[in-house]
């Protein structure tokens, strides 16, 4: 059983989950739950996962020099949401940066901070389709997801959005 959320509850508020990621997408669920945290008195957090899958076959500290690399890129990356948060929303996002896949990270950061009411995610527009992870949560298997899923059409315009939000 998944245990209840408590972002209703007293002390407690809800917050916004957004994936970030190097996908052209990624600004649109940024900007979306930027803007519905502020409109509702709720708060973002930003979750960045770095995935690096063969690294530990590296030899003679290459996999360390690859894995600090990729933090760091990540690092960046968050950061560069948080301020176009801020910009677009006056919200302050929480970062959150986790190593592994994205379907387990989201997973174990959503069952770690019960305030995560809403997943947000942004479809792709190109000829790949939605993307990997909205099409993981689409998918039959995740029925049992723990939070509602708000997937952003990925051609939405600001002004589009900002109407939605």
């Amino acid at each position: 059983m998944t245990p209840t959320r408590l972002s209703r509850e007293p002390g407690h508020y809800r917050k916004f989950l957004a994936v970030v990621d190097d996908t052209p997408e990624c600004d649109r669920a940024v900007y979306y739950a930027s803007r519905r945290a502020a409109n509702s008195q709720g708060a973002l957090v930003l979750l960045g996962v770095v995935e690096l899958e063969g690294v530990n076959q590296q030899w003679l500290g290459v996999g360390d020099l690859m894995r600090v690399e990729a933090y760091e890129e990540m690092q960046e990356r968050l950061d560069k949401y948080a301020a176009r948060a801020r910009q677009v929303a006056d919200v302050t996002a929480e970062l959150v940066l986790r190593e592994g896949t994205k379907a387990e990270a989201l997973a174990a950061l959503i069952a770690e901070d019960r305030d995560i009411a809403i997943l947000v995610l942004a479809a792709g527009t190109g000829k790949d389709g939605p993307g990997p992870l909205v099409t993981h949560l689409a998918s039959a298997q995740s029925f049992h997801f723990p939070v509602p899923v708000t997937i952003v059409p990925g051609a939405l315009t600001d002004s589009e959005l900002d109407a939605l939000a």
